[in-house]
């Protein structure tokens, strides 16, 4: 891994549909978004990214089999690890530099607006940023 820096990690869960959880380090928690699909490496190819709930710092770490009955019931495996550092940091837009394993770069995360009497402000975009 490169640099230090503040905690990311994707983790792939396989629960009762196949994700990725993708968890940044901020204010001493994991935020946490669930992607559907597999995260990108080049850029032009966007994510949607729903916010859930947090997690706590250590949950990093963590690979297994939540069982059946249980909150996210699934096998999680480790997909990414390393470190990122916010370029910036705003309410509706996260610029993260990530140094992974795999992913590597600049990412991008940007809050979409909820659709005209939509319920949801949860989804997101992940991608990676042009240059």
């Amino acid at each position: 891994m490169a640099k230090k820096g503040l905690v990311y990690v994707i983790q792939k869960h396989d629960a009762s549909h196949l994700h990725y959880d993708l968890r940044l380090e901020m204010g001493g928690v994991l935020k946490s978004w669930a992607i559907p699909k597999e995260p990108v490496f080049k850029k032009g190819i966007k994510r949607l990214a729903i916010s859930v709930e947090d997690h706590p710092l250590g949950y990093e770490k963590f690979e297994g089999t939540i069982p059946k009955g249980q909150y996210g019931a699934g096998t999680v495996k480790i997909w990414d690890r390393g470190h990122c550092e916010f370029l910036e940091r705003k309410p509706d837009t996260l610029v993260l530099d990530i140094s992974g394993t795999k992913l590597k770069g600049v990412y991008i995360l940007t809050k979409l607006k909820p659709k005209p009497g939509g319920k949801t402000d949860k989804n997101w975009l992940f991608f990676k940023k042009q240059n």
